[in-house]
């Protein structure tokens, strides 16, 4: 499968990888590891065992790729307004479009922009962080859960998730891909944030008492928000407690993207992870009062726009 990669960070260089190492034709748009990609190849480190490509095709504009099978969108969510730009030029008849950003709201940019048929959306559930230049340093996690913008299950989303786990991707084909996005969310918006704030891991935030039971607080608040949304399941609370150990276990130490954003003087996600969430919970007449908080204390620390 010929398969382009917009938003080569961590996460789109780190899939992209592994399904160029399982056969499969890569194509990378780069910007800041264009020349070291290019010149030297692309490692990834992981506790499962590293690998590196010795030729990578990496590509500085996405008019010169060609048209692809597939798209994988891992571009961060507040560049999303060039994102239908970058796209367009790989778009054959059949082009398929998956996005694996973080929140809502970029299944339907897709859709508005090349029709809701071509579009698939997925949660990657992974800690990964850029190394180097052309180093990309996988930590722990890893799986993708993906389904149809359109919902159901079908041939194409099974398919893919196929390809994904044969690359040695643990990854699952839902129904309700809302509710996904909503599960992911119930890590993102508490950890990404709390932890952009303080400048604290998610383990030292579990580890602390008080810190440990705002986390849960947020977690419940939009648990409630996603299940009012009509989910074909709701989500449990114990889903929040599951996500509490797994990330003790996994990723105590990790610094999540938004950590990563601020530190390093980026913008945030803020439209994706906390303004759609915030409009559509209130919508349905579920207050997410923290999460309200935690986005306003968010927003204070982004730079001015001129």
């Amino acid at each position: 499968m010929k398969i382009g990669v917009i938003g080569a960070g961590a996460v789109g260089l780190y899939y992209g990888s592994l399904l160029q190492r399982a056969g499969h034709e890569v194509r990378f748009l780069l910007r800041r590891d264009y020349d070291a990609i290019t010149r030297s190849g692309l490692t990834v480190t992981s506790p499962g065992g590293g690998f590196h490509l010795e030729q990578v095709r990496g590509f500085r504009d996405s008019r010169d790729m060609g048209t692809v099978d597939l798209v994988l969108v891992a571009l961060k969510a507040f560049a999303n307004q060039y994102l239908a730009d970058m796209v367009r030029p790989l778009l054959g008849e059949h082009t398929a479009l998956l996005t694996i950003q973080n929140g809502l709201g970029n299944e339907e940019l897709l859709a508005e922009a090349f029709g809701g048929d071509r579009v698939l959306g997925g949660v990657a559930m992974i800690g990964v962080t850029r190394g180097e230049p052309g180093v990309v340093n996988h930590m722990a996690l890893g799986s993708i859960r993906l389904g149809e913008f359109s919902g159901g299950l079908s041939r194409r989303s099974g398919q893919l998730a196929a390809m994904f786990t044969d690359a040695g991707v643990a990854c699952t084909a839902v129904a309700d891909l809302r509710k996904v996005r909503w599960e992911k969310l119930v890590w993102n918006i508490p950890f990404n944030g709390l932890c952009a704030l303080t400048g604290q891991t998610p383990g030292r935030l579990l580890a602390t008492p008080a810190t440990r039971s705002l986390v849960a607080e947020i977690m419940d608040e939009v648990i409630a928000g996603g299940n009012a949304q009509g989910l074909s399941e709701p989500i449990s609370r114990e889903y929040g407690e599951e996500m509490l150990a797994t990330t003790a276990r996994h990723t105590g130490d990790y610094r999540p993207s938004m950590m990563v954003d601020r530190l390093e003087g980026r913008p945030l996600e803020l439209e994706a992870i906390y303004r759609i969430p915030l409009r559509y919970a209130a919508q349905q007449g579920a207050a997410m009062v923290r999460v309200g908080m935690l986005h306003a204390l968010l927003e204070l620390g982004e730079p001015v726009q001129p």
